[in-house]
């Protein structure tokens, strides 16, 4: 599936970004904007626009016509600046915004895929952090990415724990019908592995993989991106040497044992469930391909924090919250134990504990010690979605020209959680773009088509 054009990856329907009659440009009206400093890239700025909108209305009423009249004759800045002498507007807006209510809906149901990647989102329900914030969040066990997709895009779930590239393909119409979605929080850093079968334990060249099927859990995922990379550094075509197939995170082992599979890139604890089984090992950690890459995520249809915004705030809050509480070293075997259970894991608390200490055995009779094997950082950097859209150019996922910074900045809302991990005492970065190093390429997120033409092997 590929978009043709993604210029404005709202331009097929009303931006929803805006709030309804606002009477600004996007909304229609042929009227100078009175809000063009809002940063409408996050929620806040979503509903500061609704705000001044609503104080813009209840001055000129409903007349539609006495407004834009007005607005033409002064501009909309004079504009502004007129009705701030009169109207605190300022003022107006921050009490709103600082000063939410309780959640307008308490009852809500989150989707997530038995993973370690979902940690903080699990364990959010057991450990109180969705109570602490007065939600009754209900956390519900989905087979796969392609069932949470659809859930979440049927209304099912309020929000869900995603892969980072899935809001963006979403958003885009990447492999579904295009639907605005925002992803406030990353869920975990590193936290992947490359696993081969105990019959390839000769084979620890990439250069021989020539023929082999690898699993991964979804076509948008770190993990398709990641492998595609790692293989084609060592001179193999994904789409020609190699098969990759979607496969379950539950069923990667099951399909490694009844030789379906010769290996996969897979979430764990799947990675160290095969060495626990005896049946893979591990070939290597993704973090080795790129320290700190992200993974997962938490995610939502851009309408639940435009029609919900105290009770997105009190969700976002739980997970960042709970997502510093898992990056604690110290509070890791208490999770092992809290996210094991049936309705949630359903994995013995050793291979948990593997995972999230990172002392484990790697298969091939040595016991590592890598406490950050996985790791979780709420902060959505720009820069990683602009590294994801470039490789699903790279790979043919998304045709033709790509407003990178664009839809990163309009689906990965960095403010939003820099604003609620520094209201929660955490400290946040002040900038949302880096380069970042891939097997010792660094990427330069301001020249991204540049980086996705210094392939040699890519699609086209």
């Amino acid at each position: 599936m590929s978009v043709k054009s993604l210029g404005n990856p709202f331009s097929s329907k009303t931006d929803l970004r805006h709030a309804s009659d606002c009477g600004c440009h996007t909304c229609k009206a042929p009227t100078p904007d009175v809000h063009d400093n809002i940063d409408l890239s996050t929620s806040e700025g979503m509903l500061e626009r609704a705000v001044e909108s609503a104080i813009v209305r209840s001055v000129f009423g409903q007349s539609d016509i006495g407004r834009r009249s007005f607005m033409g004759m002064m501009g909309g800045g004079t504009m502004a600046a007129a009705l701030a002498s009169v109207f605190p507007l300022n003022e107006a807006k921050a009490a709103i915004l600082d000063q939410l209510g309780p959640p307008e809906k308490t009852d809500l149901n989150i989707g997530f895929v038995p993973i370690t990647c979902a940690t903080p989102i699990i364990m959010a329900q057991p450990l109180g952090f969705y109570e602490r914030y007065g939600l009754n969040a209900q956390v519900i066990k989905t087979a796969g990415w392609a069932v949470a997709r659809d859930k979440s895009l049927n209304g099912e779930y309020d929000a869900s724990h995603m892969l980072t590239p899935m809001p963006l393909a979403m958003t885009l119409g990447a492999g579904s019908i295009a639907e605005p979605y925002i992803m406030p929080a990353i869920e975990n850093i590193n936290g992947q592995a490359i696993v081969l079968s105990n019959e390839h334990l000769d084979k620890r060249d990439p250069a021989q993989w020539k023929g082999f099927t690898f699993g991964v859990p979804f076509e948008y995922s770190m993990h398709n991106f990641l492998l595609r990379y790692y293989v084609a550094e060592f001179g193999l075509d994904p789409d020609v040497d190699i098969q990759i197939r979607v496969v379950p995170p539950p069923e990667m082992v099951a399909n490694l044992r009844a030789g379906n599979l010769d290996g996969y890139l897979s979430p764990d604890p799947f990675n160290q469930r095969a060495v626990y089984e005896g049946i893979g090992f591990l070939h290597l950690l993704t973090k080795e391909i790129w320290e700190g890459h992200p993974c997962c995520a938490f995610a939502a249809p851009l309408s639940f924090a435009t029609e919900l915004p105290n009770t997105y705030g009190a969700l976002l809050k739980s997970i960042i919250d709970a997502t510093q509480y898992a990056s604690a070293a110290e509070n890791r075997k208490e999770i092992s134990e809290a996210i094991a259970p049936t309705n949630y894991l359903n994995q013995p608390v050793t291979v948990i504990e593997q995972v999230l200490t990172g002392t484990y055995a790697d298969g091939l009779g040595e016991v590592k010690n890598v406490p950050d094997r996985i790791d979780f950082d709420p902060f959505p950097w720009h820069s990683m979605g602009v590294w994801i859209l470039t490789q699903m150019k790279r790979w043919g996922y998304i045709e033709g020209d790509v407003d990178y910074r664009g839809v990163a900045e309009q689906v990965y809302l960095a403010a939003d959680c820099r604003k609620v991990m520094k209201d929660l005492g955490y400290d946040a970065p002040d900038i949302t773009y880096k380069s970042h190093t891939i097997m010792g390429k660094t990427f330069d997120p301001a020249t991204p088509e540049a980086y996705v033409d210094s392939f040699a092997i890519r699609k086209g």
